[in-house]
C-alpha cells in the first residue's frame, strides 16, 4: 500500500514520540519544512526513528501531486507548505487532512491575507484532526464538510512521570517554564509573584526540567493574546502534570481552553493580563490540602493524553478521509 505524506515544519524532541507511534500505525514519510520555532522546539536530522525527507516548501506541491501517497497530512505552518500540500493533492484526487492548530486567526495585516485560504481549506480538507475542543469549536465555525477529530496534545508519559529528584529553590515555589516572551505573560507573573517565591526554567535539560517540576508547589503558565499568537496549547502543562503539580493558566492558554486545566479541578484559570487575579490564584494555591488535590486530579486527568492516543486520532481522520 503506498504511504502517507505528513507535512510539518518540524519533528522536535516532544513529536518524535508521537509521530513514531503513527509511523507504527500507518506507513508514513514526513516531510519536514523547517522554518518557524515560535511554539518551541526544533527539528533534527539526524536518527529519527520514522522516515523522513526535508524539503523545500515550493517541492511539496509537486510531492502531494506525485499520486505516490495514498493521503496527505498538512499542518498549518510554513508561508506556502499548507496551500502547496493542499493544491497537490488536489491534483492527484489524494485525500487531504488538515492538522489544525489555531482557536483564533491572528489579526495582522500578512495573516489577514491568509484567512480566505485558510478558510477554503477548512470547508473543503476531507478530514480535519485538531489539538482539542477549543480547536475544533474555532472549526465548526467555519463549516467544515469533513469529519472532525481531537487529537490530544501529549508528551512522553513515561518520562515525564517518572521519579524524579525534586529541586526546591524557596518554601512556596512557583515554576515558569520557558521563554520569558512578552507574550508569555513573564512580566505579569513577575508583578503577581512574592519575591523569593519564582524560579524559571529556561534551557534546561529534560532531567532537570523534571526535577523542578517535582520540587515546585505550582506551574504558572501566564500567557497573553496578541495580534499575532494565542498559545495553541502549552505542552509544559502535561509534563508538569505528570508529576502531579497543578497548573495556573490564563484564559489565553490551549491547554485551559481545551479542558486540560479544569478550574478548581486540576488548576486555577485567571483572565489573561490580569494581576490581581493571578496574585489572589496563587495565593490559594497556598492552601496545601487544596493544593494537593488539585494535583492529584491533574495526574489522574492527563494520562488520558497519550502519544498513541494522538496517532489514534490521526490514523481515524486519515481513515475518514480516504472514506470520503
Amino acid at each position: 500500500m503506498r504511504p502517507v505524506l505528513f507535512v510539518t515544519n518540524h519533528a522536535p524532541a516532544f513529536r518524535v514520540g508521537a509521530f513514531k507511534a503513527l509511523s507504527e500505525r500507518l506507513d508514513v514519510v514526513f516531510a519536514l519544512i523547517g522554518g518557524d520555532l515560535r511554539h518551541g522546539g526544533g527539528g533534527t536530522r539526524g536518527a529519527l526513528p520514522f522516515p523522513a525527507v526535508y524539503p523545500s516548501q515550493r517541492h511539496v506541491a509537486r510531492m502531494a501531486a506525485s499520486g505516490r501517497y495514498r493521503a496527505v497530512v498538512a499542518g498549518i505552518s510554513g508561508r506556502i507548505a499548507l496551500p502547496a500540500a493542499y493544491a497537490g493533492a488536489r491534483a492527484a484526487h489524494t485525500p487531504f487532512v488538515l492538522w489544525a492548530t489555531l482557536w483564533a486567526h491572528p489579526r495582522t495585516p500578512a495573516h489577514a491575507l491568509s484567512y480566505l485560504p485558510l478558510r477554503h481549506i477548512y470547508r473543503h480538507a476531507d478530514a480535519i484532526a485538531t489539538y482539542g475542543p477549543h480547536v475544533s469549536a474555532y472549526v465548526r465555525t467555519k463549516r467544515p464538510r469533513g469529519p472532525v477529530f481531537e487529537a490530544p496534545q501529549a508528551v512522553d508519559a513515561g518520562f515525564w512521570a517518572a521519579e524524579a529528584r525534586p529541586d526546591r529553590r524557596a518554601g512556596f515555589q512557583l515554576l515558569f517554564a520557558g521563554r520569558p516572551a512578552p507574550e508569555k505573560g513573564f512580566d505579569v507573573l513577575q508583578q503577581a509573584a512574592e519575591p523569593g517565591t519564582l524560579v524559571v526554567a529556561r534551557d534546561r535539560t529534560p532531567e532537570q526540567l523534571r526535577n523542578l517540576y517535582a520540587g515546585s508547589d505550582v506551574l504558572v503558565v501566564p500567557s497573553l493574546p496578541t495580534r499575532d499568537f494565542l498559545e495553541p496549547w502549552g505542552l509544559v502543562v502535561n509534563e508538569a502534570f505528570h508529576q502531579g503539580i497543578p497548573v495556573i493558566a490564563t484564559d489565553a492558554v490551549g491547554a485551559a481552553a481545551g479542558g486540560l486545566v479544569r478550574h478548581e479541578r486540576t488548576g486555577l484559570i485567571v483572565p489573561a493580563g490580569d494581576v490581581p487575579a493571578l496574585r489572589e490564584a496563587i495565593a490559594r494555591m497556598r492552601d496545601d490540602e487544596f493544593r494537593h488535590t488539585l494535583g492529584a486530579n491533574a495526574k489522574a486527568a492527563v494520562a488520558a493524553y497519550t502519544q498513541a492516543a494522538w496517532a489514534d486520532a490521526m490514523v481515524h481522520a486519515i481513515e475518514a478521509a480516504e472514506g470520503c
